[in-house]
């Protein structure tokens, strides 16, 4: 990294709320599907209990353990050429977006983005592979700033 090259950014700590809610829904029905399960069939085998409980026991993990690691390893930077972004705890993925490959810029806000003060930016880009780079967690304000100077580098670049 250069010494003009901004350092990588974290994303707003509101994001790692976001991903407990989508999480939770998530292993929700997973648990809601083990109790099913569980009353359907294997009480009638003599393991009844044991699945919802080891779901639910998964479910907690996750929630609060996964959010905390995504948080930490998403991370990027924009600079005058590229958006960079870091991400992965389990697999690795460092994506860099060329400036003058990018087509359309959309930021967009969920319900629980808009709970938790975060949104993402999508950035589509000419081509077919990782054609679309979402940057989630960031704060609306920031996300709306970096749509606009990603939009003005483009625009410049046809003028």
């Amino acid at each position: 990294m250069g010494d003009d090259e901004p350092a990588f950014l974290a994303v707003e700590p509101g994001y790692k709320n976001v991903l407990r809610f989508r999480l939770g829904i998530v292993w929700l029905f997973i648990t809601a599907g083990a109790l099913i399960l569980d009353r359907a069939l294997l009480r009638q085998l003599g393991f009844g209990g044991f699945l919802p409980l080891v779901a639910l026991a998964i479910t907690a993990a996750v929630v609060i353990i996964a959010p905390q690691r995504i948080y930490r390893r998403l991370r990027y930077r924009l600079t005058g050429q590229v958006l960079q972004v870091l991400r992965g705890w389990l697999f690795h993925t460092d994506t860099v977006v060329p400036l003058v490959r990018v087509q359309h810029l959309d930021v967009i806000r969920g319900p629980f983005d808009k709970l938790f003060g975060t949104a993402s930016l999508v950035v589509h880009t000419a081509g077919t592979h990782n054609s679309i780079v979402a940057l989630p967690g960031l704060s609306p304000d920031h996300a709306a700033a970096m749509r606009d100077v990603i939009r003005e580098h483009v625009r410049s670049d046809f003028a």
